[in-house]
């Protein structure tokens, strides 16, 4: 495996852009790199320059509410890029939680149907490269991103680590955007250091909190809120080799 900063995209206008390849999966295999990209919002990013141009990328899945592409639109990634936005906290941002243990108990509880639409879609044919994102790149997108790992049989211990680099990659000025969205957790004006972590306690937590509500499996799980199971099978040959 290589380093996060070898990981790092340095794409200009993003913060927390990185590649998820190269990661050790089931039966002997490792993550492909330039397929499965992660990112904070790409509001003020060369979307059309040579960096993202280089990945040739398919889809783009946003994970953001409509109030936060309202405040911070995203420009189109090319013609030959689909956009996709699901936003992974729903349309009703007043239900969410104000601790992030609680968040993240509020997405593997109560949104698993939009988690399993989001990986379907990375999973459909012709969808790959793809990048995920949200605003930060670490909570909605933590999440996604963990849940596809775990179903291509990388190490959990490997998940967490790759989630835990998001607390080093994070825009000031982007979370600050969201103390401008009424009901968000950052929404009283104070940015606390607990919604600015990303523990890997908090992401192996989220794993075992999905495989209990999945029979004991991630892939229970979301086939339990409706994705196909021959997704799956989509999703690991996708994007690992």
């Amino acid at each position: 495996m290589t380093s996060a900063d070898e990981r790092h995209i340095p794409l200009l206008g993003t913060f927390n852009m990185r590649d998820v390849g190269g990661y050790p999966a089931a039966g002997g295999r490792t993550t492909r790199w330039r397929t499965l990209l992660r990112s904070d919002a790409l509001h003020r990013a060369d979307a059309t320059g040579p960096v993202l141009r280089g990945y040739g990328l398919r889809t783009v899945l946003d994970l953001r509410t409509d109030a936060e592409v309202e405040f911070a639109p995203s420009p189109p990634c090319g013609p030959g890029t689909r956009t996709v936005r699901i936003s992974l906290i729903g349309p009703d941002i007043q239900e969410i939680p104000q601790r992030l243990e609680s968040v993240y108990h509020y997405l593997i509880d109560r949104r698993g149907d939009a988690i399993a639409t989001v990986i379907g879609e990375l999973a459909a044919a012709g969808s790959v490269p793809a990048l995920v994102h949200c605003s930060a790149g670490k909570d909605r997108t933590g999440v996604v991103i963990g849940l596809v790992l775990a179903v291509l049989g990388v190490p959990d211990e490997v998940i967490a680590a790759d989630y835990s680099v998001s607390a080093s990659r994070i825009d000031p000025s982007v979370l600050e955007a969201l103390n401008h969205i009424p009901g968000s957790p950052t929404g009283n004006g104070s940015l606390t250091p607990d919604l600015l972590a990303s523990p890997p306690s908090l992401l192996l937590d989220s794993l075992d909190r999905a495989r209990a509500a999945g029979g004991g499996t991630v892939e229970g799980y979301l086939t339990g809120h409706g994705l196909p199971p021959a997704s799956l099978n989509t999703l690991r040959a996708a994007l690992t080799q």
